[in-house]
């Protein structure tokens, strides 16, 4: 693929002194304006504490018997 070559005079449909006809060009901004759909509301937490107290108790659960069969097994 080439670059376009930036000099008017060299620039194929332009004449020398005026503008490229209409339809040569795409438009400067597409005429879509806002969104498409409505966002859903925005969520006020994630997550209550109680999720995140039940995942630490589980992983001190599960590492209290990780260390207890550790030791079982040196004992």
């Amino acid at each position: 693929m080439t670059t376009p070559d930036p000099d008017p005079t060299t620039t194929p449909g332009l004449e020398h002194g005026t503008t490229p006809p209409q339809g040569d060009t795409p438009p400067a901004e597409g005429g879509i304006s806002g969104i498409s759909h409505p966002e859903p509301p925005e969520l006020r937490r994630a997550w209550g504490p109680w999720p995140a107290v039940l995942i630490v108790v589980i992983a001190v659960v599960f590492a209290l018997i990780l260390i207890g069969s550790i030791i079982a097994l040196t004992i």
